[in-house]
C-alpha cells in the first residue's frame, strides 16, 4: 500500500505515522528544501510543490491511496489545477480523500448541522472551501473514489489550548453564545484509516468531537489543568484576533458526527476537549 498526500501538515503525519507502522509507504509535498530533508529522516519520501511548481510526472506512480489537505487560494485549489489530470488517470487509487471544513455550513447562531445541511459560508475563505469541494467531487466522473471530510477546529500535540497558555498569546474572549466544535488530530487519523478500511465512493464525513463548547471555556480548563489562573475574559469587540481566527469567530454552530461511528464504526478516543487535553497532559508527562 502507498499513501500519497498532497499536504505533509498535521493531520496528514498523524495518518502517516499510523500506516508507516503497519508497513505502507508513504509520500507526499512540502513547499521547503529543509522540509522535504525532514520527511526523509520520518521514511516520507517528499516532492517539492506549490503553485507554479507541479510535481514530476512520476510522482504519483504506485499510489494507492491519496490525501489533498492544501487549502484552496485566491485562485482555486493548487492541488486540481495542477494535477486533476493526473489524479484522473491514477487508476491503481481505491481511495482519495480531501480535507475540507466545517466552515463550508457557514453560521448557524449555534444550531446544529449534518452532512446534508445547506453549504451556506460566511466569509472568503468558506467560499472557497466550497468551490474546492466541488472541483473534488468532480473527479468522481473518471473514476476517482473520493471522500470528502469536513473538519472542525484541529488541536492536539504542539497545537492546544496549553500552547497558546504557555506561550502567553491565549486569550479568553467573550462573545455570548459562540460555540463551536473541535477534533483531536489522532481521532482525525482513526476516521481517514477507517474511511480507507470501509471505502464509499463520494462518501462526506463530518470530524468533530461530541461536545461542541464555548472556546473561553476551553482555555479555562487546559489553565486549571495546569494549575494557573485562566486569562480574564476580554470582550470581542475588544479582542487582538488575526483573520483566520475572525473567521472562526464568525461562525457559531454544533456539528453532527453521527455518520462517522455509524457508517465507519468509529468510537472516538477523545470524545471531547476534557479527554484529549488530559491525554496530551498526560503524553507530555509521560504517564
Amino acid at each position: 500500500m502507498r499513501l500519497f498526500c498532497f499536504g505533509l501538515g498535521y493531520c496528514a503525519l498523524a495518518l502517516a505515522r499510523r500506516l508507516q507502522a503497519r508497513g505502507w509507504a508513504v509520500a507526499g509535498t512540502c513547499r521547503e528544501e529543509s522540509a522535504q530533508a525532514g520527511m526523509a529522516e520520518r521514511g516520507i519520501e517528499a516532492f517539492l510543490f506549490q503553485r507554479g511548481r507541479p510535481l514530476p510526472e512520476a510522482a504519483l506512480a504506485g499510489a494507492t491511496h491519496l490525501l489533498s489537505s492544501i487549502p484552496p487560494d485566491a485562485e482555486g485549489d493548487p492541488v486540481l489545477d495542477l494535477h486533476a489530470r493526473d489524479i484522473a488517470a491514477a487508476r491503481g487509487l481505491a481511495w482519495a480523500g480531501y480535507l475540507s471544513t466545517t466552515g463550508v455550513y457557514g453560521d448557524r447562531a449555534g444550531g446544529w448541522v449534518d452532512e446534508e445541511s445547506e453549504l451556506a459560508p460566511t466569509g472568503e475563505r468558506g467560499r472557497r472551501r466550497v468551490a474546492a469541494e466541488s472541483g473534488w467531487r468532480a473527479l468522481a466522473g473518471s473514476g476517482v473514489p473520493i471522500h470528502i471530510f469536513r473538519l472542525a477546529g484541529i488541536y492536539g500535540p504542539g497545537r492546544s489550548a496549553f500552547d497558546a497558555l504557555r506561550q502567553g498569546r491565549a486569550q479568553r474572549i467573550d462573545k455570548p453564545g459562540q460555540v463551536f466544535g473541535r477534533i483531536h488530530v489522532e481521532d482525525v487519523a482513526a476516521a481517514l484509516e477507517a474511511s480507507m478500511a470501509k471505502p464509499r465512493a463520494g462518501a462526506i464525513y463530518n470530524l468533530a468531537d461530541d461536545d461542541p463548547a464555548p472556546p473561553a471555556e476551553v482555555v479555562a480548563y487546559a489553565a486549571g489543568l495546569l494549575g494557573i489562573a485562566p486569562p480574564p475574559l476580554v470582550p470581542f469587540a475588544e479582542a487582538r484576533l488575526s483573520p483566520m481566527a475572525l473567521s472562526f469567530y464568525r461562525d457559531s454552530k454544533r456539528v453532527r458526527n453521527d455518520r462517522i461511528k455509524r457508517e465507519l464504526g468509529l468510537r472516538l478516543a477523545h470524545p471531547d476537549y476534557r479527554a484529549g487535553l488530559a491525554a496530551i497532559l498526560r503524553a507530555e508527562q509521560g504517564r
